[in-house]
C-alpha cells in the first residue's frame, strides 16, 4: 500500500491555553509521518495576531469571513506540492474559508476535521449563559449576533455569524468527507441539514501515554481550560459541598488556564484540599493523569469529543464526567466511569464520593477503561481511520472527475 501525500490546514490557536485541537492535529501529523505517509503542513498562529500593526489587528475581523490572499497562497503551493488530498482542520481566524476555494483551483480533494459545532453555530459552542442552546441550528445565525455569544459581544460575533452564513455551501460542497468527532457531533449537524453521507465518525485517537496507574492513585483530577463551559464553578460548587460533608480523603488538583483562572486561585487559597498547579506541559499531564484516583470532566457544554478522558481511560483511569454529549458514548457509566447529571452540582459530588469510596471497583474501572482505549482509540484504529477517510476522498475526487460532477466551482462564482 503506497503512502498518502497529505498537506494539513491549521490554525493554530493561542499557546497561551490549553488546545485539544492544536494537540490532536500535531499528534495526527505526527502518526503519519511515523507511518510513512508524506504530511506538509500550511498553518497560521493566532498568537502571531499580537505582533501586527494596529491596522493590521484590526482587518483581522474582515478577513475572517473570506481571506483572498491565503486563497491565492494555497492555491499555488497546492499546484506545485501536487498533495493526493488536504486535511483542513481550524480556520478561524487567519485562514478562512478560502482554503477549500484553494483546494477546487487546484483540483485537490479536502477532508476536513469538525472539532466542534462551528458550521452550525458562530462560537461552535452550542451554548449560551452556560447552557445549552441550538437556536442558530438550521436557520440564519442573528441570534448569535443578537446575544453577542462570540465572547459576549455582538461586533466580534459579526465577522463568526457572516462566515457562516455565506460559505454554508462553499462547505457543504466543497468537502469530500467530513470527520465527526463523535457520533453525537455527527447527530446534531446532520439535524442542522448537513450532508449526512459525507459526515463519518472518526473519534480523536491518544498516543500510549507511557505512564499507566499503578495503585489506587492520590487525588481527584481536574485537566483543561479554566472557563464556564467546561463545568469549572459547577465542580467547585460540588466540591464545597463534599468538602462540608468532611471530604472523600484525597484532594482534588486543579491543572489549566484560562478566563476563570483568577477565581480558581481565589477558592484554592488556603485549602489543603484543593491544589492549584496552573498549566502542565505534556510530561505533567501524563504524570497527574496516571496518579489520579479519577480524571472529572464536569462540561456544561455538549463537547464533540472529550480528549481527557480518553487520556485518562489510556492511563487505566476512570472519569466522572456530565451525560451529555460525547461523554454518552466516551464513558460507559458504571463501568469505565461514572456519568453525572449536567449542570447539577449535587449529582456531581454523588459521584465523586462514590468513584472514591470503593477502590477495588475503581481499580475495575479503570482496567476496564484501558481495554476500551485499546479497542477504540489507540494509534493504530486512528491511523487506519485517518487513511481510510483519505482513501475514500481521493477516490471520490476521482470518480467525480470522470463522471464529470461538478459540485464545486473552479472559478470565482460566488463572486467574492
Amino acid at each position: 500500500m503506497h503512502g498518502v501525500h497529505v498537506l494539513v490546514v491549521h490554525n493554530r490557536y493561542s499557546s497561551a491555553q490549553p488546545s485539544g485541537e492544536n494537540k490532536v492535529v500535531d499528534q495526527e501529523v505526527a502518526l503519519l509521518r511515523a507511518a510513512g505517509h508524506r504530511v506538509e503542513v500550511f498553518e497560521r498562529r493566532s498568537d502571531d495576531i499580537a505582533a501586527r500593526s494596529l491596522l493590521a489587528k484590526a482587518a483581522v475581523p474582515l478577513l475572517v469571513p473570506w481571506n483572498p490572499a491565503v486563497r491565492a497562497e494555497l492555491a499555488a503551493r497546492l499546484r506545485t506540492e501536487r498533495p493526493d488530498v488536504v486535511h483542513v482542520h481550524n480556520v478561524f481566524p487567519l485562514l478562512s474559508p478560502a482554503v477549500l476555494a484553494a483546494c477546487a483551483d487546484a483540483g485537490v480533494p479536502a477532508v476536513a476535521t469538525l472539532h466542534n459545532y462551528a458550521q452550525v453555530c458562530p462560537p461552535g459552542t452550542l451554548q449560551r449563559d452556560g447552557r445549552p442552546c441550538t437556536e442558530c441550528v438550521g436557520r440564519a445565525p442573528l441570534p448569535a449576533v443578537r446575544h453577542g455569544c462570540y465572547r459576549s459581544s455582538r461586533l466580534a460575533t459579526v465577522p463568526l455569524a457572516v462566515g457562516l452564513s455565506v460559505n454554508r455551501r462553499r462547505w457543504w460542497s466543497g468537502v469530500e468527507r467530513f470527520f465527526c468527532i463523535s457520533a453525537a457531533q455527527r447527530d446534531v449537524l446532520v439535524r442542522a441539514g448537513m450532508p449526512a453521507e459525507r459526515l463519518a465518525v472518526k473519534h480523536n485517537f491518544v498516543p500510549e501515554p507511557g505512564a499507566r496507574r499503578a495503585g489506587p492513585g492520590e487525588h481527584l483530577l481536574y485537566l483543561g481550560r479554566l472557563a464556564e463551559t467546561k463545568g469549572v464553578r459547577l465542580l467547585m460548587a460540588a466540591w464545597d459541598e463534599i468538602a462540608a460533608s468532611g471530604g472523600v480523603g484525597v484532594p482534588l488538583v486543579v491543572a489549566g488556564a484560562g478566563p476563570l483562572e483568577r477565581e480558581v486561585t481565589a477558592w484554592a487559597a488556603g485549602r489543603d484540599d484543593v491544589r492549584y498547579v496552573g498549566l502542565y506541559d505534556t510530561a505533567q499531564c501524563r504524570q497527574a493523569i496516571a496518579r489520579s484516583v479519577a480524571v472529572v470532566a464536569p462540561s456544561t457544554w455538549l463537547e464533540a469529543f472529550g480528549l481527557v478522558v480518553v487520556e485518562a481511560m489510556a492511563a487505566g483511569v476512570p472519569t466522572v464526567a456530565a451525560g451529555h454529549g460525547a461523554f454518552v458514548e466516551l464513558v460507559e457509566d458504571g463501568v469505565t466511569g461514572l456519568l453525572h447529571r449536567p449542570g447539577e452540582a449535587a449529582s456531581l459530588a454523588a459521584c465523586v464520593r462514590l468513584i472514591t469510596a470503593e477502590p477495588a471497583r475503581n481499580q475495575e474501572m479503570g482496567r476496564a477503561a484501558r481495554r476500551r482505549y485499546e479497542q477504540g482509540f489507540s494509534p493504530a484504529v486512528g491511523l487506519e481511520r485517518l487513511v481510510e477517510g483519505y482513501r475514500t476522498a481521493i477516490a471520490g475526487r476521482s470518480a467525480m472527475a470522470r463522471g464529470g460532477d461538478t459540485r464545486v466551482s473552479r472559478g470565482d462564482g460566488d463572486s467574492r
